[in-house]
């Protein structure tokens, strides 16, 4: 049983590193792109990443601390 327990995180592991290896084979980019220095940061350059095909959501404005007190007379 002791045995068992050794293996079984090994093989659950080994079974991972290929499903990740064939989902990486089967994604269809011919081109992974590749970082470069651009301005004293890092941008990616080809890839099969289109600008729309990432969504930013606009963030929501923060009302201030106190806007939900009544107005002091």
């Amino acid at each position: 049983m002791t045995r068992l327990r050794a293996v079984v995180p090994l093989l659950a592991a080994g079974v991972l590193a290929v499903l990740a290896v064939l989902t990486v084979r089967s994604a269809g980019c011919d081109d992974p792109g590749r970082y470069e220095l651009r301005g004293g940061t890092y941008e990616l350059v080809g890839g099969c990443i289109a600008p729309g095909d990432v969504l930013v959501p606009q963030p929501t404005p923060m009302l201030p601390p106190d806007a939900d007190a009544p107005a002091k007379s």
